[in-house]
């Protein structure tokens, strides 16, 4: 099964548009159509777990942890911290990557960083 997506209420919308003009079989749900907007983090991925979707964040400063205490008392599909120093072409083709070269059990329980 290829990755599904959920951005935070954080997440460059820019990205997300950029990613879905580039391959509209991608499955990435915005923030507002996920329902996260002015949800807590910890609340934010008990609903990326329970739609069973990556979530995706430029939250470098407090995800992480927040994720740590999430995976240790149940699984998650997973979090990917996108730089926001990183420019917007750069993430969507590294994103694209992620979804065209990996499944979506290879990111469970897993943090990653973009850039790569």
């Amino acid at each position: 099964m290829k990755p599904r997506f959920l951005a935070d209420a954080d997440f460059n919308q820019k990205i997300v548009l950029g990613l879905l003009r580039r391959e509209p079989t991608i499955d990435f749900q915005t923030a507002s159509h996920g329902g996260v907007i002015g949800r807590p983090d910890p609340e934010v991925l008990a609903i990326a777990a329970r739609e069973n979707r990556i979530l995706i964040s430029h939250d470098r400063g407090t995800m992480p942890a927040h994720f740590i205490r999430f995976a240790a008392t149940q699984s998650s599909p997973g979090l990917i911290l996108v730089s926001q120093e990183i420019d917007i072409g750069t993430a969507i083709e590294e994103l694209l990557l992620i979804w065209a070269a990996s499944t979506h059990e290879e990111w469970r329980d897993e943090i990653r960083f973009i850039p790569l």
